[in-house]
């Protein structure tokens, strides 16, 4: 199942909201109380003024409204029972009353505007994810997969780690990646690279596609290599010499118990075999995408053992560089070692708990998993 976190942030619960509601109509009547009792010289009325203050910082323009006319209706009340509405100290006290009241209701309207902003803009972002990092398959032949994308931004929905599959005649293609960076250009050739994958992963050969990734992106540096006019071209310029995307190529048959991987910088994918965890490293790997001129063009397919029963787990770094407060890396090997005999599902979800448990609930960088399981083989 694909599961992505939810950055946005929680609203109050109407259970909540409710019990915050009544601190205000607490406050006003404690108030109240207590202003009627005291002696003559002792006045609690700009006390009411917190009432409506503190209502607009959860509840909306009315509310704040309401609250603000009840307190302006209390604080007349015990001006009527100690002295009288034309006593200069009270009719001051409710001039301020209600001068506070609207100032609070305004900027209770501006708060729910902003959060209707950020609603759609969220919607927004929700609409481009499912478009740019489309959920990957529960079942793709005799393979289950599972998937987690976790977004280290606060608001955001994905970041530069992607991942994606396609169906081959004889088997299933898997590409997880991780664009250098973060924000815009990251998210930017994330998106080439996928739309390069999705475009000929079905009919080109591994060596081939590697090719055609690296071409993708090539393009995203050309697009953030335009020097700008009004701001440094040659920062930018600069900026797009350093573009490249990590990235690790599967190829897994539906009827070999292989799988056939390209390496591009990227960590290596974890075997979990009967209760074992085996790193699937590869001597020849290849440089990141948009650094191949550092190396030969020939691209080396590296095959590893892949029966049914066992699980590829594939990762970015932002796993493996997730921190816990010493500062020490998350050690994913020796977490998996309890879990190597779990569904992808249930790997994935213990996975992401015990990570964001370990780290805080805050990673420094996006996190991508995928899990991958195979199965055994239908008739035909």
């Amino acid at each position: 199942m694909d599961s992505r976190r939810r950055a946005c942030v929680p609203r109050i619960s109407r259970r909540g909201g409710r019990l915050l509601l009544a601190v205000p109509f607490a406050l006003i009547a404690a108030v109240t109380v207590v202003d009627v009792l005291s002696p003559p010289d002792i006045h609690l009325g700009p006390f009411l003024i917190a009432a409506p203050a503190v209502t607009a910082s959860f509840e909306g323009p009315r509310m704040t409204a309401f609250v603000g006319a009840v307190a302006v209706l209390a604080q007349s009340m015990v001006a009527v029972v100690r002295t009288s509405l034309t006593d200069l100290n009270h009719t001051y006290q409710i001039i301020a009353l209600v001068l506070i009241s609207v100032i609070a209701t305004f900027f209770a309207h501006l708060r729910e505007r902003d959060e209707k902003r950020m609603t759609r803009l969220r919607s927004i972002a929700q609409a481009a994810q499912s478009v740019v990092l489309r959920p990957l398959p529960h079942r793709a032949g005799p393979l289950h997969i599972a998937s987690v994308y976790l977004a280290a931004e606060e608001e955001a929905q994905m970041g530069g780690d992607l991942y994606a599959a396609a169906r081959t005649a004889s088997g299933t293609r898997l590409l997880i990646g991780d664009a250098r960076g973060k924000g815009l250009d990251a998210i930017g050739e994330a998106s080439l690279v996928l739309g390069a994958f999705r475009v000929t992963a079905r009919e080109q050969e591994l060596p081939d596609l590697i090719g055609h990734l690296e071409a993708g992106v090539g393009s995203a540096e050309e697009v953030r290599g335009a020097p700008d006019p009004g701001s440094g071209g040659q920062e930018a310029a600069d900026d797009a010499d350093e573009a490249f995307v990590t990235a690790l190529v599967l190829d897994i048959p539906d009827r070999e118990p292989v799988v056939r991987l390209v390496n591009c910088g990227h960590p290596p994918p974890l075997l979990l075999r009967r209760g074992r965890v085996i790193p699937l490293d590869t001597a020849d790997a290849r440089p990141p995408l948009g650094l191949s001129d550092l190396l030969a063009p020939d691209v080396a397919v590296a095959t590893f053992p892949f029966d049914v029963g066992d699980v590829l787990l594939l990762y970015t770094d932002g796993v493996v560089e997730a921190r816990d407060p010493s500062r020490a890396f998350y050690p994913l090997v020796e977490r998996l070692t309890a879990w190597a005999r779990d569904d992808p599902p249930t790997l994935l979800g213990r996975l992401r708990e015990d990570l964001q448990a370990y780290a805080g609930g805050h990673l420094g960088d996006d996190a991508a998993l995928v899990a991958v399981e195979r199965l055994a083989p239908g008739p035909g």
